[in-house]
């Protein structure tokens, strides 16, 4: 089966927004792919006649199994791809992302198990996403948001969004980049801020990109 980049990437979508566990409704994916309610509807018929995915109204949309297949191998080059050209070729890691998402859809199956060779056959992005396995297999890791994180919880960095390049520049310049050790100090919701310690240094993040950031939790602090 043939298909555009644009079904392509609204299986994906529709995959992702399941998987950051938000409702599936043709009004979110829309909202995900900046595109006009009509649109998404159109597309996602569409796609249901082809049994790809499944739509009841009002109620929300669904992968079929072939549509989660294609989802994840979509997802699996882009990862792959972001992965090579952080690692090989030098881009930056708030770059990698749009170059990925223009060669995710041609990269032809040679190219990918030769790029996946040649990088080891890596588990993870540079933003710390899991990398599909060929045989559609993806962990799920259970870690916590940084914005629901309470004061004196110690933990390490895994995931940051890949989506939005200002706001990687913004995560890299807090140090908030997998591997990072780090420590929350104080979280306020009102204040709509929470105080940190990353690698020993004060930072401070706001609530919303703080929502972007998954980490994995080791145990609260003594003081």
């Amino acid at each position: 089966m043939v298909l555009s980049a644009a079904a392509e990437d609204y299986l994906k979508t529709i995959y992702k927004l399941r998987s950051d566990d938000e409702a599936v409704t043709t009004q979110a994916v829309a909202a995900r792919l900046e595109v006009a309610p009509p649109s998404a509807t159109a597309m996602i018929k569409k796609l249901a006649s082809m049994k790809l995915v499944s739509h009841t109204p009002y109620r929300g949309v669904e992968l079929t199994p072939a549509g989660e297949k294609i989802a994840l191998e979509v997802i699996r080059h882009h990862r792959l791809i972001e992965t090579y050209l952080a690692e090989v070729l030098g881009v930056a890691w708030d770059k990698v992302h749009d170059e990925a998402e223009r060669w995710e859809h041609i990269l032809s199956e040679e190219v990918e198990a030769k790029m996946a060779e040649a990088l080891n056959h890596p588990t993870r992005d540079p933003h710390g996403a899991p990398i599909p396995a060929l045989d559609g297999t993806v962990p799920r890791d259970g870690w916590t948001r940084l914005s629901d994180a309470t004061p004196g919880t110690l933990a390490t960095v895994r995931r940051v969004s890949d989506e939005n390049g200002e706001l990687l520049r913004h995560l890299s310049e807090l140090e908030l980049v997998p591997g990072s050790e780090i420590e929350i100090l104080r979280a306020v919701p009102a204040e709509g801020v929470l105080q940190l310690q990353v690698k020993g240094q004060p930072k401070t993040i706001g609530a919303a990109p703080a929502r972007s950031v998954l980490i994995e939790i080791h145990e609260a602090s003594e003081n």
